[in-house]
């Protein structure tokens, strides 16, 4: 990519911006300073369908070209991003002028700042052109703030796929380095999250607890940090394929016919032509779209995605896929609890799922996993909402029924330790005391 290209689009760009002070966003001279840039964009395009711009440690950059030397229109650029709280922009082919002029009367006039102003975008209709918001550094230590950030960078995903567009991996990649970090520090309060289910959304939310899921998967197999993130990635993004599936197929209450499931198995094949398209999406993450319905005996599918160098994260994935699709109620299926769902796929380890990397997730989850609705010995019933990562017989329990049976007004918290009085006894299935165990979360 050439250079000078590189700061024509620059110096044009903060021209433009410049020249809102003295012109209109629909003035003449404002038309044509968006039909330059336009066309310098353009150039840049024939060498990418993507071209990145945003601001490292105070510095613009564009793609691989830092502007280190005296710029001043990189400067200022810089400066806007700053003061917008932007990381930078995403310009993907087919941009139009209309968008860039609604840009540039965003930047001028408001738009708010961080993810308001990508919002603002969204709402201007501006598709092509995409605002990266700054993180800020609370949300990352907030289980519940990345979850919902997740959530929404699935929902962009899910959208640029049905428009038939490149989706963009940025924020995923973004928003996964948060999941892993979290997985990390706090795994009880990400696989509490994963309980959250939208069932007029099943592929949607199933995506981000799939990716949560195998994180805690990673994280008991002891992967490292940028493991995890390659492997969170890959579950965040596992079913995208299914989009290009007839949705009457993906969402028929019954059991599907023949002719309907291989037209499901197709999905991973869609996931690798979609995800293929993408930026920084590694060999690994492609493998994990193509394999995650490959059992451990190899008896899945897709046959030809069989080989001998698979990933151990497509395994990783698996046990997630599997582990979510058990929790989650469906029209044919009674959501199992969590300790039953560990007695499932113990039980398939070996078959469909592999034998190790169960063991070691099993085993990080604890007898009653987060999640568990549990009778205790003097017959009070309460929800499983801690559980030590080093010490899994140690466990913080939201008691909710008193021991004749009655829901409790308020709540109270308790933690159960060895060598204490009261110990769980049984878990109790919530579909039978008319709850949902994460309205009684703190998230």
């Amino acid at each position: 990519m050439n250079v000078d290209e590189i700061k024509q689009v620059v110096q044009v760009l903060a021209a433009a911006i410049k020249g809102l002070r003295l012109y209109a966003v629909d003035h003449p001279a404002t038309a044509k300073q968006v039909e330059t840039l336009q066309n310098g964009l353009f150039g840049l395009l024939q060498h990418k369908k993507l071209i990145k711009m945003g601001v490292l440690e105070g510095t613009l950059f564009v793609e691989d070209h830092l502007f280190m030397q005296e710029f001043p229109a990189a400067a200022e650029i810089a400066k806007l991003l700053e003061s917008r709280e932007l990381v930078g922009f995403e310009f993907m082919t087919g941009l139009s002028a209309n968008e860039i002029q609604a840009l540039l009367h965003l930047l001028h006039s408001g738009g708010g700042k961080g993810q308001d102003f990508a919002d603002s975008m969204a709402s201007q209709g501006i598709k092509k052109i995409r605002a990266i918001a700054a993180e800020n550094e609370d949300d990352n230590q907030q289980p519940r703030k990345v979850y919902r950030k997740a959530l929404k960078v699935v929902d962009q995903l899910f959208q640029d796929v049905r428009m038939g567009e490149i989706p963009s991996s940025t924020e995923a990649i973004n928003v996964v380095k948060s999941m892993a970090h979290m997985t990390m520090t706090e795994p009880h309060a990400m696989m509490a999250l994963s309980m959250l289910k939208d069932y007029d959304n099943y592929t949607f939310t199933h995506s981000v607890n799939v990716s949560v899921i195998a994180l805690a998967v990673g994280r008991a197999c002891n992967l490292t940090e940028q493991q995890l993130k390659t492997l969170g990635l890959g579950g965040l993004l596992h079913d995208l394929g299914k989009l290009r599936v007839d949705v009457d197929i993906i969402t028929k209450p019954g059991r599907l016919t023949d002719a309907e499931f291989d037209a499901i198995k197709e999905h991973p094949g869609f996931g690798a032509d979609i995800i293929r398209e993408m930026e920084d999406v590694t060999p690994e993450v492609m493998q994990i779209v193509i394999g995650h319905h490959l059992r451990y005996d190899r008896s899945g599918y897709p046959a030809n995605a069989i080989g001998d160098n698979i990933s151990p994260l497509v395994d990783m994935t698996a046990i997630a896929d599997s582990y979510d699709a058990m929790t989650t109620l469906r029209s044919y299926q009674r959501p199992f609890t969590p300790r039953k769902a560990i007695a499932r796929i113990k039980e398939i380890s070996g078959s469909s799922l592999h034998p190790e990397f169960v063991m070691h997730f099993v085993d990080s989850l604890g007898a009653y996993p987060v999640g568990s609705l549990v009778r205790l010995d003097n017959n009070e019933i309460g929800l499983v909402t801690k559980v030590d990562t080093r010490d899994t017989s140690l466990v913080d329990i939201k008691v909710i029924f008193d021991p004749a049976g009655a829901i409790l007004k308020e709540p109270f918290m308790m933690q159960l330790r060895p060598n204490q009085a009261r110990r769980i006894v049984a878990e109790v299935d919530p579909h039978t005391k008319g709850i949902d165990v994460t309205d009684f979360f703190d998230f």
